[in-house]
């Protein structure tokens, strides 16, 4: 940990050097003598330690939102503090600052939508009836192992990978019973599935929404990528497969059925991912205001459910706001304005010059995905966005898919991998993933290169 820290630190602090010696003029200079100054580089120290805190989230059990959102803070005060030497106005930086709010309101109204739907399907037992049903299948271990990774490819793309990898990673734990071989490899399967599954749709992932509402990719061009995402699935499955056992697994234990009204939230929310696209195709609307205006048929739906049914009095959709993933949410917040403060500095143009101009876009977005499974996509993501590089559409969508998929070299490098450490405790770990990295890297090689044969026409897209 503390070597990649130092290297990360040591690659940001050579970024000023770079800016005065591929720099173009006077302009340029005094862009890198303003990173040169103490402050800007306290600003990156903060960043990488902020991140350090989230990369210790699992043995100090603090919450990754906290230190990012704290991190946030002192980066822009501290821009505040050093931007007037350099003939830059608190009104100007002021301006930034909303500028990146308004990035963080219409992801926020998005996520927030989608996460009250999830919850309240949760709450209204479909996942548990899900998966009591897959358990009782009466499939052996090998069939399992099967069935909750194609699960797991067909839901994260309408229920986000994180919510996916916990339901089906829960399953493979429970028909595991001890067996640590098949647990350890049907977690793996349920992540790399999930991210795979997430990279094809704009709904899938928090990555693939931002290139959505970025206007990088239009929302029907997503599925080019289901033939490299599946690749990606299967590739890595069907190696692993052969490792799994075909012993029956024991029944299920406890019974779930849906509670009143499961079905009807399940439509409202297939219908407000409608609207969402709609709106956004038809109107030109931002996607959040289908999104809201779904939840407000969810809040109605729920009303009804309490009081003109009384099937259920208990039923409050204002519970499932509260339960909404508030930690990813804030954390999303520190992400943005942290990276936005960098990118104000110059960092981010100094970056996009190196990685996009010197190593070339396919090789740049190939290591977006590897970044990605040591800091976590969405900073990566929005590093991309906000450098904006130059680059034809081809290379949106690759790394749209890099960006996606990475994740899963490491168990640390998505949220799906994050929770499903916690499911699979003891059997799924750190190491024990680590083992399987180079098959997912082969399944990883192979998405690239079946984007580079089957999307080779987008080659010509401006």
């Amino acid at each position: 940990m503390l070597r990649f820290i130092s290297s990360f630190l040591a690659f940001f602090l050579m970024f000023p050097a770079m800016a005065l010696a591929n720099g173009g003029g006077e302009e340029a200079a005094n862009v890198a003598h303003m990173q040169m100054h103490p402050g800007a580089m306290l600003c990156i120290v903060v960043f990488i330690l902020s991140y350090a805190l989230v990369f210790a989230e699992e043995y100090i059990h603090m919450r990754k939102s906290k230190p990012v959102m704290l991190g946030a803070g002192i980066i822009w005060v501290i821009i505040a503090i050093i931007a007037p030497s350099y003939g830059i106005g608190h009104e100007q930086v002021r301006k930034a600052v909303f500028s990146g709010l308004e990035e963080y309101a219409s992801l926020l109204l998005f996520l927030l939508a989608a996460m009250t739907y999830i919850s309240a399907l949760e709450e209204r037992q479909v996942f548990n009836v899900l998966k009591n049903k897959l358990i009782g299948m009466g499939l052996n271990l090998r069939q399992l192992f099967w069935a909750t990774g194609t699960l797991a490819f067909f839901i994260s793309p309408v229920a986000d990978n994180l919510t996916t990898a916990l339901v089906l990673g829960t399953v493979a734990v429970a028909v595991g019973a001890g067996n640590g071989k098949f647990i350890t490899l049907a977690c793996i399967n349920v992540v790399n599935a999930a991210n795979a599954g997430g990279a094809f749709c704009p709904f899938g992932d928090i990555t693939t929404l931002m290139v959505w509402q970025a206007e990088k990719v239009e929302f029907f061009e997503f599925f080019d990528l289901f033939i490299p995402s599946a690749v990606c699935y299967l590739v890595p499955a069907i190696i692993m497969s052969f490792f799994i056992p075909k012993d029956k697994p024991l029944p299920p234990k406890d019974t779930a059925t849906l509670k009143p009204g499961a079905m009807q939230i399940l439509f409202l929310g297939i219908m407000t991912i409608g609207m969402a696209v709609t709106f956004e195709q038809a109107l030109g609307l931002p996607p959040f205001v289908g999104m809201m205006t779904g939840m407000s048929l969810l809040m109605i739906y729920s009303w009804i459910i309490q009081y003109v049914q009384n099937s259920d009095r208990d039923f409050d959709i204002l519970d499932n706001v509260a339960s909404a993933e508030w930690d990813t949410l804030l954390f999303f917040f520190g992400v943005i304005f942290s990276v936005g403060g960098l990118g104000y500095i110059g960092y981010l143009e100094v970056a996009s010059h190196v990685l996009y101009g010197d190593w070339g876009a396919t090789n740049a977005n190939i290591a977006v995905g590897f970044l990605s499974a040591i800091v976590d996509n969405i900073p990566v993501m929005f590093a991309v966005l906000t450098m904006d590089p130059d680059m034809p559409h081809f290379q949106w969508m690759l790394v749209t898919l890099t960006a996606g998929i990475g994740g899963s070299l490491l168990s640390i490098g998505s949220a799906a991998g994050v929770a499903l450490m916690g499911v699979g405790r003891g059997y799924y770990t750190f190491f024990s993933h680590l083992r399987w990295t180079p098959v997912i890297a082969i399944g990883y090689a192979a998405a690239i290169a079946a984007h580079f044969i089957f999307n080779a026409h987008l080659m010509n897209h401006p």
